[in-house]
């Protein structure tokens, strides 16, 4: 009868202490955001990319073309390594929007048609300049929209993805994707699309200037994508609390991470920043990946790393004063992502920060997070970092640091 009676008062303890958590919680963001409203809720894109009606309907050579809503992206890549390079270059003529978003389908290719679909949107939008039916709104809307794909068409950009829909997504390469022995994929965070995924202000919070700084501290054997590939939150309110646009893009990295190893390119590590680490811990059981980094993360929406049932290892940064670590780390009604991956009890290997400042500071040159970035994105250069403890495995790990599971 007492052992009945302390378990009960243990458990009303328990429970009272996760509804403070989650009053918290929800106190936090609405005091950090001036309430719900200057969060938008976002709706996200999901499904196959833009026309793909048309190359389902497209029976020009006698043979169904892979379905880009249930083909694997293995089966892509064998579906192009079995054409001809004139029959390549013919269907990215004919569906560049598909081709070109296409996880499978050749890097260079894909280059190729997303060229073809920028020109596209860029000539539509100038007649949009000139309509005089649209408003002043409107032409100053298609003004920027010129502007920004005149920046994506420069001969220096390699455009890996790229849908108009919504608020706009992309993947940008830096480096030789082709040719790289080392492959790294950068997951952003909220207020993240085409429009500001290079912004020059806050560069290093933007998922290009993430990846330049990574490719610069790596080397030329790595390669760096930024992606953009889901509908990230905008400012901190109800969707950067909750994983329902986290669970939608999740497939998206899954599917993406996937064409680039069924194109030929090794096992990336990817590097998941903010709620972009929410996205990484969803997809992480299906996410081919050689690494898993994530940097100012609310959480995973896992208890530890054995939840996220993943052969990567997983990496865990987060400086002291990143405005993150005042988010309680808690997932209840809804709310919240759970454990903190920096906690030493999730079980990640460490990667210091002392030297990184705030929110998006990790990846800014001279700083101790991006010197141990670039050693897991290209381990075989640069090796442990001077200090030795840039690359601390778990206490309970005691294999050598550059030994991969």
């Amino acid at each position: 009868m007492r052992l009945r009676s302390w378990k009960a008062r243990r458990s009303w303890k328990t429970r009272s202490k996760r509804t403070l958590i989650a009053a918290a919680l929800t106190t936090t963001i609405v005091a950090g955001t001036a309430g719900w409203a200057v969060g938008n809720e976002q709706q996200p894109l999901t499904g196959p990319p833009p026309g793909t009606q048309a190359w389902r309907a497209d029976h020009t050579w006698g043979v169904r073309l892979p379905d880009p809503a249930t083909a694997s992206p293995a089966r892509v890549a064998a579906f192009f390594d079995s054409l001809s390079e004139a029959q390549q270059h013919s269907l990215a003529t004919r569906h560049p929007s598909v081709v070109g978003n296409l996880d499978g389908a050749p890097t260079a290719l894909r280059f190729e048609a997303n060229s073809l679909s920028l020109k596209a949107e860029r000539a539509r939008e100038r007649a949009r300049l000139s309509d005089p039916s649209l408003t002043l709104q409107d032409h100053e809307r298609a003004r920027s929209l010129v502007t920004r794909y005149e920046q994506l068409l420069a001969p220096d950009r390699q455009i890996l993805a790229f849908d108009p829909r919504g608020r706009g997504q992309v993947a940008a390469v830096y480096g030789d994707l082709t040719g790289a022995k080392h492959v790294s994929v950068v997951v952003p965070g909220s207020d993240i699309d085409l429009s500001t995924f290079d912004r020059s202000t806050d560069e290093y919070g933007t998922p290009a200037g993430m990846a330049r700084s990574l490719h610069a501290a790596a080397g030329n054997d790595t390669a760096v994508v930024a992606w953009v590939g889901y509908t990230t939150p905008v400012g901190l309110g109800p969707d950067a609390a909750t994983g329902r646009l986290a669970q939608a893009g999740a497939p998206r990295l899954a599917r993406f991470v996937q064409g680039l190893t069924a194109s030929g390119t090794p096992r990336p590590a990817v590097f998941c920043h903010s709620y972009g680490s929410v996205v990484c811990g969803l997809a992480a059981p299906q996410l081919t990946a050689s690494d898993l980094v994530v940097l100012g993360s609310p959480g995973m929406r896992a208890d530890s790393v054995a939840d996220l049932h993943t052969s990567a290892r997983v990496w865990a940064a987060k400086d002291d004063s990143d405005w993150i670590g005042d988010v309680p780390n808690v997932e209840l009604f809804g709310l919240g992502h759970g454990e903190d991956p920096a906690d030493p009890a999730f079980g990640a290997r460490r990667v210091p920060a002392e030297r990184a400042e705030g929110h998006t500071g990790y990846f800014a040159p001279g700083t101790d997070s991006l010197k141990a970035f670039a050693s897991i994105a290209e381990p075989t250069a640069h090796g442990t970092p001077d200090n030795g403890t840039a690359l601390a495995a778990p206490a309970a790990d005691a294999r050598p640091i550059g030994e991969r599971p």
